[in-house]
């Protein structure tokens, strides 16, 4: 990442010093920065020269991390001595021209370079897509189905387009680039849905205070009777400004039955990540950290809401 700052010129101090800022202040919680690497070790054992796509892995989750925010409305306060407007203009250049920079510093043939940008023009796209149908997001006719379709693109783009780019880069023959491509997908399904899950747990109710209608949402609605159902809508659009709904809302998801739901989906996207993983074959070592990344990212962290206490007549 210093190096492609550094390719920036003398011209660019002030570039440079705001994507800095960004970079300390959108600090990343999970070091999946590792991803493209294992794909890479699957591919031919050797995990360092996928080094450059993990920075710019976490280059382009900064870039759109912090983006995300700012179209929820609800990001954290930006830290001392970077303004909004300075965050925007540096989001830009770490989501784009430095992404492309580190494509090009890489000692690789043209074609691979070509391949590689193309990479990250589907990204954004498949990306800002996903976003965008979340946003616009329709909770009185959202499906679990239409939930997985955003999640697809707004988490499974990027993850497809960070594992099509190690395999890429790796040599890897076109067949084994698309199942990449689709693993990566799945795996974005995964880890959307440990995001929403942290967020809960986390306590900081972003989802529930930005009124997105998440895939646990829609396991509580989709077996709800229409009475209870129009109560968890009701519910939902009071969560936006009403704690008292945020908290009732939260333990009507926390139900047993509907976390049973999502344990049981979950674990449908974990096999079938693991099944294109099994398919690839590959390194066993590398193979094996990276199935660890699935189980670890199709956990169950959630637990049912305690029940409520009964009163016991004297």
């Amino acid at each position: 990442m210093e190096l492609a700052l550094d390719q920036l010129g003398p011209a660019s101090e002030a570039v440079k010093a705001s994507v800095v800022k960004l970079l300390r202040h959108q600090r990343l919680r999970h070091p999946l920065s590792v991803l493209p690497m294992l794909v890479h070790g699957v591919e031919t054992g050797t995990l360092r020269p996928a080094l450059p796509i993990s920075a710019l892995h976490v280059l382009w989750w900064t870039s759109a991390c912090f983006l995300d925010d700012l179209a929820d409305g609800h990001g954290a306060p930006l830290s001392a001595g970077l303004t909004q407007n300075e965050a925007v203009l540096a989001s830009v250049i770490s989501g784009t021209i430095l992404p492309l920079r580190i494509i090009h510093s890489i000692p690789a043939p043209a074609p691979v370079h070509s391949a590689l940008t193309a990479e990250i023009a589907t990204g954004w796209t498949v990306g800002t897509e996903g976003q965008l149908r979340d946003i616009r997001a329709d909770a009185d006719n959202a499906t679990r189905k239409s939930v997985i379709a955003a999640y697809r693109g707004k988490s499974g783009g990027p993850f497809s387009m960070i594992t099509a780019m190690a395999a890429i880069l790796s040599g890897a023959h076109p067949g084994r680039i698309a199942r990449w491509r689709e693993f990566g997908y799945v795996f974005g399904i995964l880890w959307q849905m440990f995001n929403d899950q942290e967020d809960i747990l986390s306590g900081r109710g972003e989802d529930l205070l930005n009124g997105t209608v998440t895939y646990l949402l829609t396991c509580a609605l989709d077996d709800a009777s229409p009475e209870s159902r129009a109560h968890l809508l009701n519910l939902r659009t009071a969560a936006r400004a009403c704690p008292r709904a945020r908290a009732e809302l939260t333990g009507l998801l926390l139900d047993r039955p509907v976390l049973d739901r999502f344990r049981e989906d979950l674990d449908g996207f974990r096999g079938e990540a693991l099944r294109i993983l099994d398919g690839l074959g590959g390194d066993a070592i590398q193979a094996g950290v990276l199935r660890r990344l699935v189980d670890d990212s199709a956990r169950l962290l959630l637990e049912p809401a305690p029940a409520p206490a009964v009163a016991v007549p004297a």
